[in-house]
């Protein structure tokens, strides 16, 4: 079925930044398909806010699972004009005690990302000669993080794979672009021990911590606007760190 509104799929849509950009592009006219992988009941009440959207249940870091996504996505809207790689998984260990099993989660999720973005680029972008990817990955893929090698590792590789992917797509009107969130108000920052956050708070020039909304304005304005702009990151973090 042929979406008559252009479509924008948020993964990790049900909660945070994720949310925040579906209600944002949702604004903009945006029929928005809405992932999550646990959090159901925050997906269902988002979609009753946006109303123009449709909800897709996975795990990005099962191929498998990805390669249904990208059908159900096929039969529910029919096109794909903009793709928000925002789905992300942190787990704080220190590199001694951190298990194998964590850093292959991290792993796989990575791998699950460019699957999917190589899915919708050839069932969708190349046939419209058209489409925008914009990948969220974070201060920490530029800084570091103790505690989360697997994180900034996948973060990093984000910004890469944003970089490299844009070459590759240039030529046919395939904008890709990465944000990089610094200290936001989401559950996953809620979870840093209380030290940590204080040490982000003291490094950040404007003083507060940011918020889900702010970091969706950006992803919005790559979305709709920024006809000119492709292969960059672009930081929204208050100045953490310089950015």
């Amino acid at each position: 079925m042929m979406s008559e509104s252009p479509v924008a799929i948020v993964t990790g849509g049900g909660k945070g930044i994720g949310a925040a950009c579906c209600r944002a592009l949702a604004a903009e006219g945006f029929k928005v398909g809405i992932h999550y992988r646990k959090s159901e009941g925050e997906a269902n009440a988002l979609l009753a806010e946006i109303k123009n959207g449709f909800l897709l249940k996975a795990d990005i870091a099962d191929i498998d699972q990805v390669e249904a996504l990208a059908l159900e996505i096929k039969e529910k809207a029919g096109r794909v004009d903009v793709l928000v790689n925002n789905a992300g998984l942190s787990i704080n260990a220190d590199i001694v005690t951190m298990k194998v099993e964590y850093f292959d989660a991290q792993a796989a999720l990575t791998r699950g990302i460019w699957f999917l973005t190589k899915r919708i680029i050839r069932l969708f972008m190349l046939r419209q000669k058209s489409g925008r990817i914009i990948n969220i990955s974070s201060v920490v893929g530029h800084t570091g993080n103790p505690g989360q090698i697997p994180y900034t590792m996948e973060k990093a590789a984000l910004d890469a794979f944003t970089k490299s992917l844009s070459k590759e797509l240039a030529s046919r009107n395939i904008l890709v672009n990465s944000v990089a969130p610094g200290f936001i108000e989401t559950e996953m920052t809620k979870e840093l021990p209380a030290e940590l956050q204080k040490r982000f708070l003291e490094n950040i020039p404007l003083g507060r911590i940011g918020r889900p909304q702010e970091v969706a304005e950006v992803v919005t304005f790559l979305a709709t606007k920024g006809s000119y702009i492709t292969g960059s990151v672009i930081h929204v973090n208050g100045g953490l760190y310089g950015g």
